[in-house]
């Protein structure tokens, strides 16, 4: 049995300030997706990004993450104690983020960013998915350094005791997501997308992956305690993963058959050229 090290939340002290692991770590994700997006550019060019372009789009990226992620936490898990409490909404230092909205603020956010530079949405998509697992992985290192959101009760091997929840044996489901989510699906990513492929399939595989890495983990991660299990004993977490496996795997067959209907047509030109 393992025992949680019960870290210090606050990373430094400067003086009335301080600095916070998890903060640390949305920093540590930015940066690294930053990184990966210079690397994407300068080895893919098919791309036709520039430097400058990344940048800016990375600004909203930002904002997509942050207002996205407390409005999903605010309307997903806790709608009825902040229409109480409205003035509590904007309290993100007291913790409460939800991938899902975060997932959605970036969607509006690449839609903003492709209007404005007239560019296609799916396009946006597909280069920004492979850099969204890098806040994935650190944002769960930081959940693991606050010893929030454990895992459920378990007896394998590498259990471990969270004190500031209790003295049970749980499983270390920030792990398992920070391993599957940011590790595993961020290597498929980046992999998959090393050379063109049809607009929509890295964004489909994005849905896909997650969607599942998702919803199998939630089978280890401890309900929330105000929400509990919902309809057929599923959580939260795994009914809202439930829509991106549908959309991804939708947005597969659908790129699938765009592109064979644009091969077909650019075929049908040349031969009428000829």
């Amino acid at each position: 049995m393992l025992i949680h090290p019960d870290f210090d939340p606050v990373a430094l002290h400067l003086g009335p300030f301080s600095i916070r692991w998890y903060g640390l770590m949305y920093l540590a994700g930015f940066m690294a997706g930053a990184g990966a997006a210079r690397w994407r550019i300068k080895t893919q060019p098919w791309l036709h990004w520039t430097v400058e372009q990344v940048d800016n789009f990375l600004t909203y990226v930002v904002v997509g993450v942050i207002a996205g992620g407390r409005m999903g936490y605010v309307l997903f898990y806790k709608p009825e104690f902040y229409l109480t409490h409205p003035q509590d909404i904007l309290a993100v230092w007291q913790g409460g983020m939800s991938f899902h909205g975060g997932f959605l603020g970036v969607i509006i956010a690449g839609w903003l960013y492709a209007r404005r530079e007239k560019r296609r949405w799916l396009e946006v998509t597909d280069f920004v998915a492979p850099l969204v697992t890098f806040g994935l992985g650190f944002g769960r290192l930081g959940n693991f350094i606050n010893g929030e959101l454990p895992g459920r009760v378990t007896s394998v091997p590498w259990a471990m005791v969270f004190p500031k929840v209790d003295a049970f044996s749980r499983h270390p489901s920030q792990l398992y997501e920070a391993c599957l989510e940011g590790l595993v699906l961020g290597f498929l990513l980046l992999w998959f997308s090393r050379k063109p492929r049809p607009m929509g399939r890295i964004s489909a595989l994005f849905l896909i992956g997650y969607g599942a890495f998702r919803f199998a983990v939630e089978f280890t991660r401890e309900p929330d305690d105000f929400l509990g299990l919902l309809a057929f004993g599923f959580s939260m977490g795994q009914w809202l993963s439930l829509p991106m496996i549908i959309a991804g795997l939708w947005l597969w067959l659908w790129s699938g058959k765009l592109d064979k209907m644009s091969r077909t047509t650019e075929s049908s030109l040349a031969m009428r050229d000829k």
